[in-house]
């Protein structure tokens, strides 16, 4: 049995069309046992995945096939009171599609929905957690991250333009114009990283940190060419102490992962970060933003549920 969690508003309102037209249709002709459940509101699919999980009980498998964005599997693994028991298909239909992209799936729905159907052998994989100064704790399957580059994902949750540029495939220039008004507009602050219990490490000028379990973040911004999501490990990207402009020069080489070539871009690697910084700072999770703080721990949890690959 599957139980397939649905964001109607995904690809600006697609997904429902996909779903009705494509991936429905082709469940029936394959007889496939399923339930759907759709998401009308915020929070939805997370009450639905926490009734799926509790439903299931403590031992049995749950399967869940998610037919969203990263912010959609992203809400699934909140409600979820066992990630080890579940078994996760995902059939990509958000706008920037980051975890779809480092695991290489099909662009097509239906050849998405194949993949899963035909998985025998399901794949492990690791899951990042961030926790907030006041133990508020939030999981996350791609990246994390704190500053400039979850103040844009909070800008673009509240821009009109997403919606009618996805409409002709040119939601990518969204990104693009609210990065360049946010930094135009960021402040640096001061702030430290503290890896494994180590010594902190002072960030200058700090403008942005991303968590990493997989490659990447933002629509495609390689930030962490050696991640894997086999490791346990975290792989970062702190960025401070770096001008503006030469940060726009920056970007552009992220996309094929050659920024850490510029000086104030730096990669470390660990397992448990905790990260402060003078002033609160917005966070995401997979890019759907969770709130400011001035201090966090983020940690990665090895081969700690699978996916129907």
């Amino acid at each position: 049995m599957y139980n397939i969690i649905i964001n109607p508003a995904s690809r600006s309102g697609k997904g429902l069309k996909i779903w009705k037209t494509q991936i429905e249709p082709a469940l029936k002709k394959e007889q496939v046992s399923y339930r759907h459940y759709i998401s009308e509101k915020p929070g939805d699919v997370i009450r639905i995945a926490k009734e799926l999980s509790e439903a299931a009980g403590e031992t049995a498998p749950l399967r869940i096939i998610v037919l969203g964005g990263d912010g959609t599997v992203n809400e699934t693994l909140q409600g979820i009171q066992n990630p080890a028991r579940l078994l996760l298909g995902y059939v990509p239909t958000g706008s920037s599609n980051d975890l779809a992209r480092d695991l290489k799936l099909p662009k097509n729905p239906i050849d998405a929905l194949r993949l899963i159907l035909r998985s025998e052998n399901p794949i492990p994989m690791d899951l990042g957690r961030v926790t907030c100064s006041d133990g508020q704790i939030r999981l996350f399957a791609g990246s994390c991250g704190m500053g400039y580059d979850a103040a844009v994902c909070e800008q673009i949750l509240h821009s009109s333009m997403k919606k009618n540029l996805n409409r002709i495939g040119l939601g990518k220039l969204v990104y693009l114009n609210v990065a360049l008004k946010q930094l135009v507009h960021a402040k640096t602050v001061s702030g430290k990283l503290t890896l494994d219990n180590n010594v902190p490490i002072p960030v200058r000028n700090m403008l942005f940190t991303c968590f990493m379990v997989h490659r990447f973040e933002g629509g495609g911004f390689l930030f962490a060419p050696d991640a894997d999501a086999h490791d346990g490990i975290l792989n970062l990207c702190a960025v401070g102490d770096i001008p503006k402009v030469r940060l726009l020069c920056a970007l552009p080489s992220a996309f094929k992962g050659k920024h850490f070539r510029f000086q104030g871009i730096t990669p470390y690697q660990a397992k448990e970060v905790i990260l402060e910084s003078d002033t609160p700072l917005w966070i995401h999770t997979d890019g759907e933003v969770l709130r400011k703080d001035s201090r966090v721990t983020v940690s990665c949890e090895k081969d700690a549920f699978s996916m129907l690959l």
